[in-house]
């Protein structure tokens, strides 16, 4: 019996000081990714600078979601025939996503190096949601200004919670 309350000692005590362990390397990963923060690429078609300056800022926006990983939707600038056709792709998706409905917790980010271009796929794809039908759900939009307003004015009676960020 000493023994066995030796062992359950010695395990408790090594998990408490791996505990400590893994929550100092948390905090400094979180340091270093502040002191990476990515700038907003000058070239729009820079997809690789894209990818990560968006996903940064979809990273930074991602309270109040429970589900595990949200949906991400880039969106390409849309200049060439590869970039028409994936973005008509992407809107079929997300159209198929939005007749099927999402559940409460889930958060769907859309993005893309033309605030223009994804403001008219997100609104290309919600303007047949009925209304209420995305409670619950948080939809934000990353882009300019100038395009917060169409979005809002879309996603609004879906019931979802919207929010604007600013590219």
């Amino acid at each position: 019996m000493r023994k066995f309350v030796l062992i359950a000692a010695i395990a408790l005590t090594a998990g408490l000081v791996l505990g400590g362990c893994s929550q100092g390397s948390d905090q400094d990963q979180q340091a270093a990714q502040q002191a990476q923060a990515i700038t907003k690429p000058t070239s729009i078609t820079d997809a690789k600078g894209w990818n990560a300056y968006l996903g940064q800022l979809v990273q930074k926006n991602l309270q109040g979601m429970a589900a595990q990983q949200p949906y991400a939707y880039l969106v390409t600038p849309g200049q060439t025939d590869d970039d028409k056709a994936q973005n008509d792709r992407q809107l079929q998706n997300v159209q198929d996503a939005v007749a099927r409905g999402v559940l409460p917790g889930n958060l769907m980010a859309f993005a893309g190096p033309v605030s223009a271009t994804t403001a008219e796929l997100v609104v290309a794809a919600f303007k047949d949601a009925k209304p209420g039908t995305f409670k619950g759900v948080i939809v934000v939009f990353i882009g300019d200004k100038a395009d917060e307003q169409r979005v809002t004015d879309v996603i609004n009676p879906t019931g979802a919670t919207f929010r604007f960020v600013q590219m």
